[in-house]
């Protein structure tokens, strides 16, 4: 299990790999860590493989702490999370570009 984070600017996170229990919690840290000091983020899934109930809770959590500022963003959701996002409901909630 790994994931990589990048940190393009403060406000985008670039994501590579496994969003699960065993990495959530480096993505939960990053996430808190910049929410001190931004209004908005954009989350790049382009190179997750796999996204795990821990992952949807991270994501979930940065939704709500963002949503009376700037918002959070996903973009380039592939279609298998995707689905996972259609299946959970989450769609109907997230920003996803």
């Amino acid at each position: 299990m790994s994931l990589k984070i990048n940190n393009k600017k403060d406000e985008v996170l670039e994501l590579v790999g496994r969003l699960d229990t065993g990495t959530a919690p480096d993505l939960e840290a990053t996430v808190d860590d910049l929410l001190t000091r931004v209004e908005k983020l954009t989350i790049d899934l382009k190179d997750v493989d796999y996204l795990s109930s821990a992952g949807l809770r991270v994501i979930l959590k940065t939704h709500k702490a963002l949503s009376t500022k700037g918002g959070l963003t996903l973009t380039n959701v592939s279609d298998d999370i995707k689905e996972i996002f259609e299946m959970t409901g989450f769609n109907s909630f997230l920003n996803i570009a």
